[in-house]
């Protein structure tokens, strides 16, 4: 079996991916990918034009934002009190810190795959 075919039967490759090989696949990734970036990325043609670039690009951004997650969970306890925040909310945050973690990690699962993929076909 192929490195891609190992990579696509993943079930953390992202649905809105058509797999390798398949027609308009590459271009279904760099939509998949552009869509997790914020908007203002959109305008950059450097990463529109270079997909693996792009992968790259959209590994960094989740990388940073669950450490933004990491922070606004560990501190929600310490700092919200003092602005004011009810306990119930705090708690509530929490648990919703802790499932967007979850999420973000699978998208990162998920851009490696198809940043792998990318890699693979530009070889």
């Amino acid at each position: 079996m192929s490195q891609t075919a190992l990579i696509t039967r993943s079930p953390d490759w992202p649905l809105q991916v058509k797999h390798p090989g398949k027609p308009d696949w590459e271009r279904t990734a760099v939509r998949w990918l552009r869509d997790l970036l914020p908007a203002r990325y959109a305008g950059y043609v450097t990463l529109t034009r270079s997909p693996v670039l792009l992968a790259r690009h959209a590994q960094l951004q989740l990388q940073h934002e669950m450490r933004a997650v990491r922070v606004a969970m560990e501190t929600s306890r310490a700092e919200l009190p003092a602005l004011g925040v009810a306990e119930a909310v705090i708690e509530n945050s929490i648990r919703m810190y802790a499932i967007e973690l979850g999420q973000l990690a699978r998208l990162a699962r998920a851009v490696r795959l198809v940043g792998d993929a990318l890699r693979t076909a530009v070889r």
